[in-house]
């Protein structure tokens, strides 16, 4: 999963950042609402955290703007303005969830994922497909009740597909969940992920199948 943080303060977007990553996130950072405008409507994210006082434009302007192009994605305002009266404006202007600093990190975290589930239509952290379970808050996998050993990188590609079953979904789509502005993966990787993947789960009975020129889909073998 991929989250933009649009930050100005560079020490307090540094520390959300590696935390998130440290939890399992692509992340990366804009400092201005300019920036993240355009990142966001040219490239793949899961969720955005904006603060309000960014330099160029005032977060919830920015929310706005990204509402009016039918910008669907989570929103999640991060922010030292921790009023009611400013936390009834954030979510009415379209946020998801509105978040006052000082704040703690596991709660962020904890916050992140029941969007991005709420945005998939999954009301657990336990993603299930068949005998296969994906526990997004442990971070733990098992697959015929067995501990399933996986990379991040293997984690991610799962958990996405997971998370779209049973839609398909793009090799684009993986490829910039995997791969912030500070790293670069080429499709081909894609691939080897995936075949490395299917090698540890289709022995379990779970397919991940092509769907030739569009991506990829989750699916339970059959026997």
């Amino acid at each position: 999963m991929r989250i933009l943080v649009v930050e100005d303060d560079s020490l307090v977007a540094s520390g959300i950042k590696q935390g998130l990553i440290n939890a399992g996130y692509t992340t990366d950072v804009a400092s201005t609402a300019k920036h993240a405008e355009i990142h966001l409507r040219e490239e793949n994210f899961d969720l955005v955290i904006i603060d309000i006082g960014l330099p160029d434009m005032d977060g919830l302007t920015l929310v706005q703007r990204l509402r009016n192009q039918q910008m669907r994605l989570p929103v999640l305002i991060l922010t030292a303005r921790g009023s009611m009266e400013d936390t009834v404006a954030g979510l009415n202007i379209g946020a998801d969830d509105y978040m006052a600093k000082p704040f703690r990190l596991p709660e962020l975290i904890a916050r992140i994922r029941a969007l991005i589930r709420r945005t998939h239509s999954v009301t657990s952290s336990q993603l299930q497909h068949d005998q296969l379970i994906l526990n997004t808050a442990t971070h733990t996998a098992t697959l015929h009740g067995q501990p399933l050993l996986l990379t991040t990188r293997e984690w991610t590609i799962l958990e996405i597909l997971l998370m779209a079953s049973p839609k398909v979904v793009s090799k684009n789509k993986l490829l910039q969940s995997l791969t912030g502005w500070d790293k670069h993966i080429t499709p081909n990787a894609i691939e080897v992920h995936i075949s490395r993947l299917r090698a540890k789960i289709d022995p379990g009975g779970i397919k991940i199948r092509t769907v030739r020129g569009i991506g990829y889909r989750i699916d339970q073998s059959i026997s």
